[in-house]
């Protein structure tokens, strides 16, 4: 139970008498009159209403003489006959333009009530749609209450000997309602109210004595009740959803709500009740109260004036009243157009409009209640950004008056609307530095806070000290309750030196590189760095490693080593300490990594080696690191034993085969470290057999060098001529390598012998004797040659002789063939046939078919084509030679000349000529005797 004694009382209604339209144009209820004398007068009803209603746009009126009047929003009265006598009760429904009646047209018989329709006329009056007898037996009573409900199918009429009718069914019409009789009792009905609640239908019925409910929906109608306190005529009232619909019973001492299955809660409001009505959330209860008068604005009067009538207005929800004033003789309230007006028996109507809640939030902030005006503004759904101003201003006062906890509680509401810094600003301060931690953490958890919040609420955590609460804060369960950005957390632990916090983060939150960071540089945990690596995803861990191999090289390099192996072949990330088999393996390029060991070569050359027997297809760097580690080793080596092994290492690297791309690249390395053997055979590998001669001429090592000479000569036959100078300059007696030489340029004609002779003349230790043999020989020789070519040049004349002799018998004699057979199908000839001078005779349809040309014998066209072909070839040398010989003779310049043939590659071929000029002139006039003969042997027959 509520005392009410304890509730502010404010003036959230502002009363006014409702005035007569000006003119035609009328003017809207409780509007300002207008000053002077143009002013309205006060509206005035006629006498004798008795009951009142409202709704549909119109206060509605019935009266003693039996009229209903209807008092719209223009203020222009107009009513019409109803009943002859009088009209006891109206009720006018919210949704229907209908309104149900009770009055009487003759006395001593009893009510009828009428079922009006608004929209439609009869004569000028509404439709009277339905009449009926109020009370369905034959004992007289008087109808005490009234109600429809909105659906049009229910209406039930309340009695004082305590009974109930209930018409169910179109209450417009005969046809479908029927009538009968609900409840019975002891006690005059005082009120009844209908609720719906789904598909159920409830009726409340309260008496003098007691309140039950029914359900009328379905069948039976049961029947629950609900108290034994009652209340008195138009002093009950069904609330709206925002009070659950609930039925308010007023009575002398308490005011009652009720559920249709149960009593709600109750307010002590004292003082005899007149009448209740429900508007807006408001309940407004009428009393008679011979006590002290309420202290607002009306005035005070005489003491031995009449008893007052108090109307007050009050708010269940927020527990004030919002206005309280005094009237006599109140005949009714109605709820219209957004206000309430009071009808009192003078005909006069009073309005009371509701303040705006700007205006009623206001007045309460002058008081400093922001609670109430909290409570106000929600239940006046005011939208979020006022509520968020009514709690800044909350905690403004608040913080003013010391109330530091207070103030921040009502800080947070804001948050979302009201910009951070600015309470932020306020709690600063050390001593205040739990407040600001509050608003901070719920700023988080609204997940409205940017880095700079984040860094200050772990500032505040560190400063406190408070271990419990930042764990709680960052050690979240899943990514989706995170509420901060985790990165800038990391860096604030960092600073402060939480790392476990910080570590926590960053292996949760999968930030690796922050989590590798804390641990290299701040707590030099080098094995836990490296195991976190090995987990990671292999994109993730080939980074990481990149990026921090060195140090970890530096500290733990044989663990470090064995993980850039398995990351460069076969990489799975391990779990738990043990790798993922069924995850494919990837591998990173090996020769990335190779600067990571560069302060550490025994551990290079083991991850080098693994890499080349596992991989064997591993990238061209890998080789060359491995052969310039094994080329240094080699050459600082001292033991004999150990340089023996790393040297036949480096051979067997170079002849692995892997060097054929980068051979530049692997003699430089080979030179740079005085590596022969390898200089050797790269030189071998890369056909540098003048290198290799040159090598060896360095050394003096003769034979070495005729040994290169061998090996190599045919594929470089300007080797030997290179020798037989290297000697030749050599004052050492060297007759036997001069020996060799020469005997291979015999063998081979490589040289002149007048070439040989002035090679061999700048050594001075060289006496004829060393070249006799080879001159001897050579002059044998060309004397053989001689006699040959001259033989071959008798055999060519007598065969000139010849061929001439026949040429001149073709030509004066006639030609016999006397060929019998095919020369190409070996058949006997038979006509026609075709014959040649050369003495070939063939079929036509052979010659035809075999035939590339009628002038060409097909026997004798394969041999003549060769000697042409040798021919034209003859004839362009000759051309040529005749064209550089006159450039060279015309040209002033005939160095360029001959630079200029050798660029265009006439000279590329280096013939050695040996032989006297007789074969050459042989070889031009057997060249011509075979020109003749072929052109003459093409003419056929």
């Amino acid at each position: 139970m509520a005392a009410y004694l304890q509730w502010r009382r404010f003036v959230f209604f502002d009363k006014e008498l409702v005035k007569e339209p000006l003119g035609n144009d009328g003017a809207a209820p409780g509007a300002t009159p207008a000053s002077g004398s143009a002013a309205s007068k006060f509206l005035c009803l006629p006498p004798g209403i008795t009951v009142c209603d409202s709704g549909r746009g119109s206060l509605v009126f019935g009266d003693m003489e039996g009229q209903i009047w209807f008092l719209p929003r223009s203020l222009q009265l107009t009513g019409f006959q109803a009943y002859k006598l009088r009209v006891t009760h109206l009720y006018q429904l919210k949704q229907h333009n209908i309104l149900a009646s009770v009055g009487e047209d003759e006395e001593g018989i009893n009510p009828l009530v009428k079922i009006w329709n608004l929209e439609k006329r009869d004569g000028g009056n509404p439709l009277c749609t339905r009449i009926f007898p109020a009370i369905p037996g034959t004992e007289p009573t008087v109808v005490s209450c009234l109600t429809v409900h909105e659906n049009l199918n229910f209406m039930a009429i309340g009695f004082t000997d305590g009974s109930v009718t209930l018409n169910k069914g179109d209450i417009t019409r005969d046809r479908h309602s029927k009538t009968q009789i609900l409840h019975k009792g002891n006690y005059p009905v005082t009120g009844l109210a209908f609720r719906q609640a789904g598909k159920t239908t409830h009726l409340f019925v309260v008496t003098t004595e007691n309140v039950q409910s029914y359900i009328v929906s379905g069948k039976d109608y049961p029947r629950v009740e609900l108290d034994t306190h009652g209340c008195g005529l138009r002093c009950s009232a069904l609330s709206d959803p925002s009070q659950d619909l609930q039925f308010i019973v007023a009575g002398d001492e308490c005011v009652y709500l009720y559920q249709p299955d149960e009593r709600g809660p109750c307010f002590a409001f004292e003082g005899h009740k007149l009448i209740a009505h429900w508007f807006r959330g408001y309940l407004i209860i009428v009393s008679r109260d011979r006590k002290v008068s309420p202290k607002s604005e009306f005035t005070s009067r005489d003491s031995q004036s009449s008893d007052k009538q108090i109307l007050n207005i009050y708010d269940l929800c927020n527990k004030f009243i919002a206005y309280s004033t005094v009237f006599e003789d109140v005949v009714d309230v109605l709820a219209e157009w957004g206000s309430l007006y009071v009808l009192t028996r003078d005909g006069r109507v009073h309005a009371l409009q509701e303040k705006d809640t700007q205006t009623k939030l206001e007045m309460l902030f002058k008081k400093n209640l922001f609670e109430m005006a909290i409570n106000l503004a929600k239940s006046q759904h005011l939208d979020s950004d006022g509520l968020a101003q009514i709690f800044m201003q909350y905690g403004d006062h608040l913080y003013s008056k010391g109330n530091h906890d207070g103030a921040v509680q009502q800080y947070i509401r804001t948050i979302g609307k009201l910009e951070p810094s600015y309470v932020i600003r306020k709690f600063l301060d050390a001593q205040r530095i739990h407040n600001l931690t509050a608003y901070l953490q719920t700023l988080h958890r609204q997940s409205l806070a940017n880095a700079d919040h984040t860094t200050l609420l772990l500032n505040c955590y560190t400063k406190l000290k408070d271990s419990s609460k930042l764990e709680e804060f960052i050690k979240t369960k899943s990514e989706s309750e995170v509420h901060f950005d985790v990165e800038t957390a990391i860096k604030v632990l960092r600073q402060a030196g939480y790392y476990s916090h910080a570590l926590y983060l960053a292996e949760n939150h999968a930030h690796h590189e922050w989590y590798l960071k804390i641990q290299l540089e701040d707590i030099k945990n080098y094995q836990e760095a490296l195991r976190y690596i090995g987990k990671l995803p292999f994109e993730q861990a080939e980074s990481n490693m990149k990026r921090y191999g060195k140090i970890l090289m530096h500290h733990i390099p044989e663990q470090t080593t064995q993980l850039l192996k398995g990351l460069c072949t076969d990489y799975r990330p391990s779990l738990e300490g043990r790798s993922d088999r069924e995850a494919p393996g990837c591998r990173a390029n090996s020769e990335e990594f190779i600067p990571i060991f560069a302060n550490n070569p025994r551990e290079l050359k083991a991850f080098l080696e693994h890499m080349s027997e596992v991989q064997p297809d591993s990238p061209q760097g890998i080789y060359d690191t491995l052969l310039e580690l094994r080329l240094q080793n080699w050459a600082h080596e001292k033991d004999p034993q150990v340089k023996e092994k790393l040297h036949a290492e480096a051979i067997s690297l170079l002849k692995s085969g892997r060097f054929c791309d980068v051979f530049d690249k692997a003699l430089v390395l080979c030179q740079m470290h005085d590596f022969q053997d390898g200089v050797l055979y790269l030189y071998e590998q890369g056909k540098l057999f003048q290198q290799i001669m040159h090598y060896h001429m360095q050394h003096e090592q003769y034979r070495q060098v005729i040994t290169v000479c061998e090996r190599h000569g045919e594929q470089d036959p300007s080797l030997w001529e290179q020798a037989l100078s290297y000697f030749a300059r050599k004052e050492e007696d060297c007759k036997e390598y001069v020996a060799a030489v020469l005997k291979h340029i015999e063998n081979k004609n490589l040289m002149p012998p007048l070439l040989v002779v002035q090679t061999l003349a700048h050594n001075s230790t060289a006496t004829l004797s060393v070249i006799r043999d080879y001159l001897v020989q050579k002059l044998q020789k060309q004397s053989q040659q001689i006699a040959q070519d001259e033989l071959r040049v008798r055999r060519y004349r007598e065969e000139t002789t010849r061929i001439r002799q026949e040429i001149q018998e073709l030509k004066a004699s006639p030609k016999i063939f006397q060929k019998t057979k095919c020369s190409i199908c070996n058949s006997a000839l038979e006509l026609p046939s075709v014959h040649f001078l050369c003495g070939h005779s063939f079929h036509q349809h052979c010659f035809e078919s075999y035939s590339e040309s009628d002038a060409d014998c097909p026997t004798c066209l394969p041999e003549n084509r060769k000697v042409m072909d040798m021919i034209r070839a003859q004839e362009q040398k000759r051309d040529l030679h005749d064209q550089f010989q006159h450039q060279l003779k015309c040209s002033n310049d005939s160095f360029s000349v001959i630079a200029d043939y050798f660029g265009r590659g006439v000279f590329n071929k280096l013939t050695l000529l040996t032989d006297p000029p007789t074969p050459r002139l042989t070889s031009s006039l057997e060249a011509g005797l075979q020109r003749d003969l072929l052109m003459h042997s093409r003419r056929g027959t």
